[in-house]
């Protein structure tokens, strides 16, 4: 059977099958070169998309999932004779209730976008990833994506509501609701979070929205060592200041900054601190006294405070833009950036961000460590000559090192940019090294039973 011909009775003029057209698909954010493939499908309503997966799974047509095409981990790359279903024209926000605190959204709907939209009502969408000019509501959901403001509200599962979702063999589904609490059964919208694509394709979302902070300010701290960075995050924390943001940037972060963005740092500091503080008009300036404080303790080479939105706003972008800036550093247009991405109790940071910069002298390797310092995020961006092969020896052993210094802190081997391709065997590691087998196990069951001919997102996650 001719199954581009069934594609196209379903699609008509909404399926790609030139491989000119194709090849942009095959890449995502990620280092990893996919396969061309079998066609790109454009469905612009929920019963094509199901349509299209009932005769994928009639026909047993591997299919992946794509949003925003910003996924670090090959989450969203096809593989061998795989359809790409693009959710780009699920792009509209369908209803904003800000009496009820939700909005409802198509998984197309670029974060950026919704919360310009939402900002007209003085609310927002919390979850920040640093893609958000690109990331789309629905990857952020499949990867459950969390971002610099998840110090204070948390990752994309805080945030969901509720799911219409296709499932394999085109049945659609409506999971949770438009209230912010419920008891009833199953939480499969908790379960659609995460999941990569890999139990089914999200076509509406019920999201939580949230009022603007009436009042922030930002302190910069810059430091001559690592252990200082977390140790001051630890205290802050254990004290019971919530930031709305900390981060923390290396120094060939922040010269990566200076070349792209033209932003100065002092030349002495090797790490640097931003910490954003939300409160109220009449506090706020009382509460960013205490936190300097806190952070002074721990012998920073200078402090600052500001409350001028304009100049705060210039370095939140240069912070989300980091990666790309992180290019400039490159040897050789050949390398790639391989993210490195656990994460740490708090109190673990000090001893953890220690043995991370160990590791990057170990393997003798140019390594950019930042993150979201608050939640225990720490990133590595590990600049990898792909084609060399003793050099990707020692980035996969460091990237091994890296993800047991968060396991053994009580950690997880991926924070916010999933599984994908890249981690199936650290997370394997993980279950093994904490003696939780079976919970791989249990997954597994879970995602045969929503596809048990394994069409979705195939060889993601771990191997079925």
């Amino acid at each position: 059977m001719d199954l581009i011909k069934g594609l196209s009775q379903i699609l008509g003029n909404n399926l790609i099958t030139e491989r000119e057209q194709k090849i942009p698909y095959m890449t995502d954010a990620s280092y990893f070169q996919g396969d061309l493939p079998l066609a790109v499908a454009l469905p612009d309503t929920t019963d094509q998309v199901a349509a299209v997966m009932k005769y994928c799974q009639d026909n047993s047509i591997p299919v992946v999932a794509r949003g925003g095409g910003t996924a670090l981990t090959g989450s969203s790359i096809p593989l061998k004779e795989m359809l790409v279903i693009s959710l780009a024209r699920f792009d509209r926000i369908l209803e904003v209730h800000p009496e009820d605190r939700y909005a409802v959204v198509e998984p197309g709907v670029k974060l950026d976008n919704l919360n310009q939209h939402l900002s007209r009502y003085g609310f927002f969408y919390p979850p920040d990833p640093a893609s958000s000019i690109a990331a789309t509501v629905g990857g952020s959901i499949s990867t459950n994506a969390g971002g610099l403001r998840a110090s204070m509200y948390g990752t994309t599962k805080n945030w969901i509501l509720g799911l219409e979702v296709v499932l394999p063999d085109g049945n659609i589904i409506h999971t949770g609701g438009k209230v912010l609490k419920r008891t009833a059964g199953y939480d499969l919208t908790a379960l659609m979070v995460g999941a990569e694509g890999t139990l089914g394709i999200i076509t509406k979302a019920i999201v939580k929205i949230w009022p603007v902070v009436e009042s922030r300010g930002r302190i910069l701290a810059y430091y001559d060592t690592i252990d200082k960075v977390g140790s001051s995050i630890s205290e802050m924390k254990g004290m019971g200041i919530t930031p709305l943001i900390a981060e923390f940037l290396d120094k060939i972060t922040m010269h990566s900054l200076s070349e792209t963005r033209g932003l100065t740092f002092p030349e002495d500091a090797s790490y640097m601190l931003i910490v954003d503080i939300a409160s109220t008009r009449e506090s706020i300036g009382r509460e960013l006294k205490e936190a300097e404080e806190v952070l002074r303790k721990f012998n920073p080479i200078s402090t600052e405070i500001t409350t001028d939105q304009a100049a705060m706003e210039r370095i939140y972008e240069a912070r989300k833009g980091a990666y790309s800036s992180l290019l400039s550093e490159r040897s050789s247009m050949s390398e790639r950036v391989v993210i490195g991405d656990i994460v740490v109790p708090a109190s673990e940071l000090p001893v953890a961000l220690k043995e991370s910069e160990e590791k990057v002298r170990k393997y003798n390797l140019t390594v950019a460590l930042f993150g979201h310092i608050s939640d225990g995020n720490i990133h590595a961006n590990i600049y990898a000559d792909i084609a060399d092969k003793d050099h990707m020896n020692r980035v996969e052993s460091f990237q091994h090192d890296f993800a047991t210094i968060a396991i053994r802190h009580g950690g997880s081997v991926s924070a916010e940019h999933g599984v994908g391709l890249e981690k199936k065997d650290l997370l394997r590691m993980e279950f093994e090294e904490t003696n939780n087998q079976y919970v791989m196990e249990i997954m597994k069951s879970i995602r045969k039973a929503f596809d048990p001919k394994g069409i979705m997102n195939r060889g993601k996650m771990f191997d079925q």
